[in-house]
């Protein structure tokens, strides 16, 4: 028998088995050190990302076959049905096996099991039990039962039958929120780019998709009460395209697909700033009354809803209801950055009104971290993509927020800014913030990263991706990937976590990012092999 728990940053192997895992601690009795000798094939617990929280490696395995069945359960409701019919189809791309899809417990194959008493896996987790007899996938809620069959799919080839090994996963979250962001305002991206999006997220276990709909360049989703937003407004983008917007339907099309891969979608409408597209759409959206022309340049801070107008708030009211009726989620986000063309005492009784509009349509507020320089509500959760280089004012008020009760989710820019270029070779992306390598995106501690915010305010990490330079699917995957892969263990794996075993488990998913045809940075201090 050999246990694996997350510990000093790496997995720790206890017992009297020899160790296999690199860059961790290695323990065979009293006189085990690091740095000794491992294999350089890493064996296929080992290679799991994210990191789960603990490995018991046990007895045979169980070898995948064309009998193996996947099993809901006698009692099943339909949502675990849902869960085992889309494991099967997960796997059956890559095995070439049938699975069906039966009900009842009994038997061999693939066993989905919900047990609401299960003890260490919490919401989102849960643990995976390999023998002889077949895999056993148990969790309080279908959305474990979902995180359970990723790391399955990892335990098998990446093609082929093939066969997972006996032993125990149990394995849970560190933090609630594990999101991405895709700026869809500076270039459009149709739903079928961002639903492949949400595949390459989920089997890594991000639980949160931000989508950034509106901006200077561009308002890319349909308002039935304001149609030229969409129509006009979304009729440009970045260098002079031509733009689009997704429909309602489109929009929903999205938040289904990722919902059944539980991840929630927060949409984002900018305000009072980054408004350029709205005002080229409505001339009584400007406080002059005259439309502004169409921008497809990259300065931001320019432009400002008017605050004086009465009819502002009746536009955020109206567009901000439609936006909630369409989304299922908790969380509406609303901007609130670089309003550097709005006055501050007239940004925070703007910002005092937009809440109470969100609050209104039973949303919680989510806003970039520059709204703890005004008065966050009650509940209100701060997004902070400061850096290195922040002011420490600005860091302070932050913190003052976070001990005030408000919930923080870590996107620092020279960090989890995925439109960083990774160095000076790089060609899409930019550099305000510094380059970021594979290295410097992982390698960091969300619960101890900004002074005064203490892990507990810690609501998760999420890795923004702002277009003003990714235009195409192509460049979109090759800057988040492999970074969101980092993204994913930062917010799943607990801490402290170890970058010479993060790297060697990282290359390890490259044979099967290749067979997904997911362009991706082969960073140099990655051995990819």
């Amino acid at each position: 028998m050999r246990v694996l728990r997350r510990t000093l940053g790496a997995l720790l192997v206890l017992g009297g088995a020899p160790a296999f895992l690199t860059g961790c601690t290695a323990a065979r009795g009293d006189d085990a050190k690091p740095g000794d000798e491992r294999p350089a094939a890493l064996a296929p617990f080992e290679r799991l990302l994210p990191a789960p929280a603990s490995v018991r490696v046990q007895g045979p395995g169980y070898a995948f076959g064309p009998g193996t069945v996947i099993r809901t359960g006698s009692d099943a409701d339909e949502e675990v049905r849902q869960v085992g019919e889309l494991l099967a189809e997960q796997l059956r791309g890559t095995s070439g096996l049938p699975l069906p899809v039966v009900d009842g417990a009994g038997g061999d194959g693939v066993r989905l099991r919900i047990d609401e008493e299960a003890e260490g896996v919490g919401d989102e987790g849960y643990r995976l039990e390999s023998d002889r007899t077949g895999i056993t996938l148990t969790a309080r809620t279908p959305a474990g039962l979902f995180h359970a069959g990723q790391t399955l799919r990892q335990l098998l080839p990446v093609t082929g039958a093939g066969a997972v090994p006996g032993g125990t996963v149990t394995d849970a979250p560190h933090f609630a929120y594990r999101g991405a962001m895709v700026d869809l305002a500076r270039h459009f991206f149709s739903a079928e780019q961002v639903k492949r999006y949400v595949d390459q997220l989920a089997q890594y276990k991000v639980n949160t998709l931000h989508l950034h709909l509106t901006d200077d360049q561009g308002w890319r989703l349909a308002i039935d009460g304001w149609p030229r937003l969409a129509e006009y407004g979304g009729g440009s983008e970045v260098g002079g395209g031509a733009g689009g917007y997704w429909t309602k339907d489109e929009y929903r099309s999205v938040v289904a697909y990722a919902g059944e891969r539980y991840v929630d979608v927060v949409p984002e409408i900018d305000m009072p700033g980054h408004v350029n597209a709205a005002q080229a759409s409505y001339a009584e959206l400007n406080c002059d009354g005259k439309a502004r022309e169409r921008y497809t340049g990259i300065k931001v801070g320019f432009s400002s809803l008017c605050v004086a107008k009465e009819r502002t708030y009746e536009f955020i009211d109206e567009v901000l209801g439609e936006v909630a009726e369409l989304t299922p989620g908790r969380y509406l986000h609303i901007g609130g950055d670089e309003a550097h063309s709005t006055p501050a005492a007239d940004y925070a009784a703007f910002m005092d009104r937009a809440q109470e509009v969100v609050g209104r349509h039973g949303k919680t507020v989510i806003a970039w971290h520059q709204l703890a320089a005004a008065r966050p509500a009650p509940e209100a959760v701060l997004q902070y993509w400061g850096h290195d280089k922040t002011a420490a004012a600005e860091k302070a008020r932050v913190a003052a927020a976070a001990k005030a009760g408000h919930k923080v989710i870590l996107s620092p820019a020279d960090r989890l800014y995925l439109d960083m270029k990774y160095d000076a070779a790089t060609g899409p992306g930019l550099a305000w913030a510094g380059y970021v390598p594979v290295r410097r995106s992982y390698d960091w501690d969300p619960g101890s990263y900004l002074p005064g915010v203490p892990r507990a305010a810690v609501l998760g990490v999420e890795a923004p991706l702002w277009t003003e330079t990714i235009a195409t699917r192509l460049d979109l995957e090759f800057m988040a990937f492999p970074r969101i892969l980092g993204l994913a263990e930062l917010g799943w794996s607990p801490a402290p976590r170890n970058w010479e075993d993060y790297r060697r488990r990282l290359a390890a998913q490259g044979p099967r990012l290749d067979a997904q045809d997911v362009n991706y940075h082969r960073a140099a201090d990655v051995p990819w092999g």
